[in-house]
């Protein structure tokens, strides 16, 4: 293999490289600070879609549930560094409470992917699902530690360039890793577990220690956007931070840029961030209701998301069915006439 060859199979990485220095360079050019807010949030959703694709698009294990590992995330954040006393209040600084909000959510992973992961199909959704919604419960009750439904104030603290390089070098880092993985014998196990989960078993792979890998990965790294999301926010209770649509947002863009890809969640989170804006600013009473219908459109005429429907003619939507109906090949017409 040639120079030349080499660049080619890393020309991914290196343009995203490329997009992330320049990224780092943006601000520069006189950006406000409600221009790099919505530039965070951006980087946000695309960290968070990448983490979802790693477990719900690399093996096909759909999680319904995993904002928890994003609330309980914030909600270490949170306890750690809240100045008001209460049962458990060490007073950390943010860098000092950030790596335990991504190793408290890994570790709650395992935890619950030991069983969970055992599951198949929507089983393992619903498992999930549960599991969100009863840690909502959890954190309501554990009020001397949480402060329940009042919520906790974590400090006033406004830093629209930290914030930006921060997540910019968290999506950074990110995306780089599932490129890593989807490209390793990891990855392509878990894209194996994917197609054909028994098939992989007998072929000797431990199926469940892979999946677990992947779950507790993505939760981590879930766990990290979560911290830092309540650090950003500065308040955080339990109907704030364990919103269901949160999940949804995250399957939302794997799907719209094409589950198991590696570009396509960033694709997708980017898209769906703007059209979400749009339809919030002109649907605002029905924008949930809008995003439903967008996942269902979604479903049934663009399920390999749009890299796969730019990419694969032989796409399987029911828009290319339907016109392959009304505009049959050539093909199918002569061995129509045969027969």
């Amino acid at each position: 293999m040639n120079i030349w060859q080499r660049m080619a199979s890393w020309r991914g990485l290196i343009g995203w490289l490329i997009l992330v220095t320049l990224l780092a360079l943006y601000p520069y050019t006189g950006l406000s600070g409600s221009q790099l807010f919505t530039l965070s949030q951006v980087f946000v959703l695309v960290t968070l879609a990448s983490n979802w694709n790693l477990i719900g698009g690399m093996t096909g294990y759909v999680d319904f549930g995993h904002a928890v590992f994003f609330g309980i995330g914030a909600y270490t954040m949170g306890i750690l560094v809240t100045p008001v006393e209460m049962a458990f209040s060490p007073h950390l600084t943010f860098w000092q409470a950030l790596p335990f909000a991504g190793i408290t959510a890994a570790l709650f992973a395992l935890v619950i992917g030991l069983p969970t992961l055992r599951l198949k199909g929507p089983y393992f959704s619903i498992a999930m699902l549960g599991t969100f919604v009863a840690m909502r419960e959890i954190i309501r009750i554990a009020a001397p530690i949480t402060g329940g439904g009042k919520g906790l104030d974590l400090p006033p603290v406004l830093d629209r360039i930290s914030d930006y390089y921060f997540t910019l070098a968290l999506m950074g880092f990110v995306v780089a890793f599932i490129w890593w993985i989807r490209r390793s014998e990891f990855g392509a196990t878990l894209i194996a577990i994917r197609e054909d989960e028994v098939g992989a078993e007998m072929r000797g792979i431990n199926t469940t220690q892979h999946k677990i890998i992947a779950f507790v990965t993505a939760a981590f790294f879930t766990g990290l956007v979560g911290g830092f999301w309540a650090w950003q926010n500065t308040y955080i209770d339990p109907d704030v931070v364990f919103i269901e649509s949160r999940t949804v947002e995250m399957v939302m863009m794997s799907m719209l840029g094409g589950l198991g890809t590696v570009w396509g969640p960033p694709l997708g989170a980017v898209v769906l961030y703007f059209m979400r804006d749009i339809l919030w600013a002109n649907l605002l009473d029905y924008h949930l209701i809008s995003l439903g219908v967008l996942l269902i459109v979604l479903v049934l005429f663009m399920p390999e998301g749009i890299l796969g429907t730019l990419g694969d003619r032989s796409s399987t939507s029911l828009l290319h069915l339907w016109r392959r109906e009304r505009h049959p090949s050539p093909s199918n017409q002569d061995s129509g006439g045969n027969t």
